[in-house]
């Protein structure tokens, strides 16, 4: 097998592991709402974790083995990868809004990335990486309390905190890159480096996991998914001089991508908001039929007036005047039960 073929193998492979990574991280978000951020306790989620450094560990050596703009477009499968696979796993099938939107924010992923320029040999100095990492550490904790206060909005908050883990795995991309540029055999010359990449890295791991809780697989993966490249390439363009194949043409298309890639996350994140207010409309409609007044036979049970069953009950009902128990004798006097009280006319008369 030649190198181009077993680099695109490796491809692959690596995206099925970061979808079965993703699979298992909802599955465990819905099942463990309590530990919103680590699920310690649960073996599952740190087989996740081993799916997800798997993944890492194939891409790396896949971009070791071919072309950079043949192996990172096709990292971005794991998007439409997880969906099939989510319903043959766990028997969770998407719509067709959802399929939509996973394919334009794979095939925008996939062109921006294939756009993109050989990565060049600068690193960032320790002023930038001080700079860089203040920025990416104030971003992640403004997109933390955006979506802790929207905490009414399923959607909304696991979109804002997968966008925040998508800036932390790329940020530690960028770190990684400069310790690779920079390695001269010596671990403790980059030993802040190291712990800033392993200290996004975590925060990543921890922000992906909670964006799953109720929310779905779709929406919060392919965020996380899109934001992580393209925040190493904006970094990449703007501090190492970096830029897009193909000159003004290049650019105008990677543009051209980013909003069909933006246009998929819209998509996913619009389905998700529907289904949430469908599920919300069904449950006020199940409350409403369950708190519903009592049928019509019930409430005639109810209010049935009383008839009285002897002489001496009659005294409990209101009199009626004279004038009128005269009128209502005047049916046939041979027959004592033709008045309006029938055989008890006499005794409304013994009784005044």
């Amino acid at each position: 097998m030649s190198a181009l073929a077993l680099s695109v193998l490796l491809s692959l492979v690596s995206a099925v592991a970061y979808a079965g990574g993703a699979i298992v991280q909802e599955r465990v978000a819905e099942t463990s709402p309590a530990a919103a951020y680590a699920p310690l306790r649960r073996p599952a989620w740190w087989g996740a974790g081993c799916l997800n450094g798997l993944g890492a560990l194939l891409h790396v050596v896949a971009l070791a083995l071919g072309p950079l703009s043949l192996v990172q477009p096709l990292g971005a499968l794991t998007i439409v990868l997880a969906l099939p696979m989510s319903a043959l796993l766990v028997g969770r099938r998407a719509g067709s809004t959802a399929w939509r939107g996973a394919i334009m924010a794979t095939a925008g992923l996939a062109g921006l990335l294939a756009l993109t320029g050989a990565s060049s040999e600068q690193s960032l100095d320790g002023t930038e990486r001080l700079l860089v990492g203040l920025i990416t550490v104030g971003g992640v904790l403004v997109l933390m309390t955006s979506a802790r206060a929207a905490h009414r909005h399923p959607a909304v908050r696991a979109v804002l905190l997968a966008v925040a883990a998508g800036g932390a795995f790329g940020m530690a991309s960028v770190f990684t890159k400069s310790v690779a540029v920079d390695w001269s055999g010596e671990p403790l010359e980059q030993l802040t480096t190291l712990l800033a990449i392993a200290g996004l890295a975590v925060t990543g791991m921890l922000l992906s996991q909670a964006s799953y809780r109720g929310a779905g697989l779709a929406a919060p993966l392919a965020t996380a998914t899109v934001v992580n490249p393209v925040v190493a390439a904006a970094v990449g363009i703007t501090l190492f001089g970096e830029t897009f194949r193909h000159g003004t043409i290049g650019t105008v298309l990677a543009l051209g991508c980013g909003v069909v890639a933006a246009g998929g996350l819209i998509l996913l994140t619009t389905e998700r908001i529907g289904r949430e207010h469908a599920t919300q409309a069904a449950a006020v409609v199940a409350q409403g039929a369950a708190q519903a007044p009592a049928g019509p036979q019930d409430a005639a049970g109810d209010d049935s007036p009383e008839v009285p069953d002897s002489p001496a009950a009659l005294d409990g009902l209101p009199r009626q005047p004279k004038t009128q128990r005269d009128g209502h004798r005047t049916g046939s006097g041979s027959d004592p039960g033709s008045g309006s009280y029938g055989g008890c006319a006499d005794y409304e008369d013994i009784r005044s």
